[in-house]
């Protein structure tokens, strides 16, 4: 069954920064497309970024220079650099793994609060 673990959420204060992580297990993790989602209160799950298996990478706007996604192949791992982080980035940031064909998946959430 395949499993994407989330990691590093927390509270931080308005300006500070969090890395996140997502450990892929049971899929070939470089050949699928890595995204981060968010799903703030009382709103939709959105995607924040992503990157594909060759590296290309795009960011919602709000997130452009302020947020990194990179992936260690090898580490079956991707992460999210969260910097200059804002009280309106506070949501359940959630791991997905899309390959080209066939279902997704998805990991169970991280909580992150930007809040002094």
């Amino acid at each position: 069954q395949v499993q994407l673990v989330e990691s590093g959420g927390g509270l931080v204060q308005p300006g500070g920064s969090l890395r996140l992580s997502c450990a892929a297990s049971r899929i070939r993790f470089s050949l699928y497309t890595m995204g981060w989602y968010r799903q703030a209160p009382g709103k939709q799950r959105e995607l924040v970024t992503s990157i594909t298996s060759g590296g290309s990478t795009n960011y919602e706007d709000s997130v452009k220079d302020r947020f990194t996604i990179s992936r260690d192949n090898a580490k079956n791992t991707v992460y999210l650099q969260m910097n200059s982080l804002k009280p309106e980035d506070t949501a359940i940031y959630y791991c997905n793994a899309r390959p080209v064909l066939g279902p997704s998946f998805w990991g169970q959430g991280t909580q992150v609060t930007v809040s002094s």
